[in-house]
């Protein structure tokens, strides 16, 4: 019955003069009551503050977040439901994956960005990975999260100072408040990777930026994990300038990359030979763009000079 269904607004945080937002058509085909589901792309040129005014003038109880190029699966908001019932349940994500029909290379991404090795629990965003659970904030990722409206609002939503990893500091906020956030492997989108090694480059960059500035505005136990990239770059520049000994543990390294591929890309010899040099990469420029975090200036633009958000609320279908 859809009387017994929340309202849920759909946020989706697009530029400034966009004109083509996949997501705003896909939401539109989402299995669920029309009077129970609102639309709203939030333009600008800060997804931090776009999002928390969009959250702001949202009638959901439940805003389910996506990026202007994320495409849900149809019975999404359905699935959901099931999961949020509970009164403690605060946040519900899944991962976002790499469309069967993307290009080798975007594969390959694909591919690198769902590994062990490349990605630690952190995998589960963009892959499916066990059962329905409680997790932690290294398993959502904001192209594709549900979060109770009334708790957001009371924290005060997004820190704006940050961009990328905005999400991560909100969802540690909740857990501290005994809010439980939920992972299911089933509540998908489909999204491209990056189009090229340049733009995957950049976005490792930006990963790595984004989690050393979380650590500095909100440090948490569970970041301990990201500064093992940070710290190889280093160790990769006293081994190149000592060489000796210190090579042995590059050589190890170097064998569980290979394996760790040889896992992925096992049908495909074209797939192997892009994804060894993806994963180091991976751990190199993430280290580089936490490095760069580490010294970055972190203050959110006062009200003044706040970036314009635009709000457009679309009906649904």
């Amino acid at each position: 019955m859809s009387d017994d269904l929340p309202p849920v607004t759909v946020v989706i945080a697009a530029r400034p003069g966009q004109a083509d937002v996949l997501a705003v058509t896909a939401s539109q085909t989402l299995d669920y009551p029309r009077e129970k589901l609102e639309i709203i792309v939030a333009r600008g040129t800060q997804p931090a503050v776009q999002r928390n005014a969009a959250t702001q003038a949202a009638h959901g109880e439940w805003i389910y977040f996506l990026d202007d190029d994320s495409l849900p699966r149809p019975d999404n908001l359905r699935r959901a439901i099931e999961h949020l019932n509970r009164a403690d349940v605060q946040m519900l994500g899944g991962p976002n994956l790499c469309p069967p029909e993307a290009p080798p290379l975007e594969q390959a991404f694909a591919l690198v960005l769902g590994s062990w090795v490349a990605f630690g629990p952190s995998r589960a965003r963009y892959t499916p990975v066990g059962k329905p659970r409680e997790t932690s904030e290294k398993e959502l990722i904001l192209c594709n999260l549900m979060v109770r409206r009334s708790e957001m609002l009371e924290i005060g939503g997004f820190d704006e100072a940050l961009y990328p990893n905005e999400e991560n500091a909100l969802m540690d906020e909740l857990q501290k408040r005994g809010g439980k956030l939920l992972y299911d492997p089933d509540f998908a989108v489909y999204r491209r990777p990056r189009h090229s090694l340049a733009a995957f480059v950049k976005m490792l960059m930006n990963y790595g930026r984004g989690r050393a500035e979380q650590f500095r505005l909100h440090p948490t136990p569970g970041s301990a994990l990201n500064f093992v990239p940070p710290l190889f770059c280093v160790y990769l520049v006293v081994a190149a300038l000592l060489r000796g000994w210190l090579l042995w543990p590059l050589a190890a390294y170097l064998a569980v990359v290979l394996v760790q591929t040889l896992a992925l890309s096992r049908k495909s010899v074209g797939s192997f030979l892009r994804v060894v040099p993806l994963i180091v990469l991976t751990h190199i420029f993430y280290g580089l763009g936490f490095w760069r975090g580490s010294f970055t200036s972190l203050k959110a633009a006062p009200d003044k000079a706040r970036p314009v958000v635009t709000l457009q609320t679309i009906q649904a279908l």
